[in-house]
């Protein structure tokens, strides 16, 4: 392999998508008319085409020295990323068209779209502090809780917008507003070169802990609150132990940080990355194969 293609394949960052799949998981749990093929596709679409094709058009502008998502040391972008990052959109597109719908293409493009935005120079809305936190909060939770519930049930946007189906998808995006900023707290060198001026450097490396335990506080409340009334108590118990498991490393985080500022580090948002996204994946799982009588089948 050549050393831009694997440049390439590096920037593209699949499995960062594995960080981005409880919103996926999340709104698979209500879907009440899935079937297996628009299951795949729907998975296919965004974790395999279109959060690539973000990281890697997001890479190409960017263009970091230091460490990003899942990459300690980013080697250097080359023109084939920016064109690769295309195709996976506009593969995305046709896919989501022929195998699911109109709606859910439509969305895939607006997706698409934003996340081009966030990084381009003639937008960059990276350099925006709340409203770069704002949309990707919004767009990588509600927006993306939506379009898999009308992707996944081949739904149209009026059928989606329920209050049972809206109220999760806030809750999507209120947890990512609440870890988006992490992800950024060992960035702020890098952001301050560019002049990036994200939610993390204004806030600082202590300030982005609390802002980011406030949102944890208030995410966590929404959910146990949206699980009693709508599941009674049958889920509190197991998504007691997923957020617990989050809520103690970022504990211990927060803590190290706040004494030390270095422990703001690559590593340890990385981790953070990975306990709780595994953590919400293996909830969710759980959640979609018991309320969909799945696991009874097996019983």
């Amino acid at each position: 392999m050549d050393i831009a293609m694997k440049s390439t394949l590096l920037h593209l960052r699949f499995p960062f998508s594995w960080f981005l799949l409880p919103v996926f998981l999340f709104s698979l749990s209500f879907a009440p008319n899935i079937s297996p093929q628009r299951l795949l596709w729907v998975f296919v679409i965004l974790h395999l085409l279109v959060y690539p094709a973000s990281n890697g058009y997001n890479s190409y502008f960017d263009r970091d020295t230091m460490s990003i998502g899942l990459l300690k040391n980013p080697p250097p972008v080359n023109r084939s990323l920016y064109f690769v990052a295309l195709l996976l959109d506009l593969l995305a597109l046709v896919f989501s068209v022929l195998f699911i719908n109109i709606t859910f293409g439509i969305m895939v493009l607006v997706y698409g779209l934003v996340s081009k935005a966030y990084s381009h120079p003639s937008v960059r809305l990276k350099k925006y502090p709340v409203t770069g936190w704002l949309v990707t909060g919004i767009f990588q939770g509600f927006f993306v809780f939506i379009a898999c519930y009308i992707g996944l049930n081949d739904f149209s946007l009026v059928q989606a917008l329920r209050p049972q189906i809206l109220t999760p998808a806030m809750l999507s995006s209120l947890m990512l507003w609440g870890s988006y900023p992490l992800t950024q707290v060992y960035q702020h060198n890098e952001d301050a070169r560019r002049g990036d001026r994200t939610i993390s450097l204004q806030l600082g490396v202590a300030g982005t802990f609390r802002f980011s335990a406030l949102l944890f506080f208030l995410a966590g409340t929404g959910f146990f609150t949206f699980f009693y009334f709508a599941f009674g108590g049958r889920y509190l118990v197991p998504l007691a132990m997923a957020l617990t498991l989050i809520m103690a490393w970022f504990g211990y985080w927060f803590y190290r940080a706040v004494q030390n500022p270095v422990h703001a580090s690559f590593k340890n948002a990385m981790w953070m990355n990975a306990i709780s996204s595994t953590s919400l994946n293996v909830f969710f799982t759980y959640l979609f194969l018991d309320s969909t009588q799945v696991l009874a089948a097996f019983a």
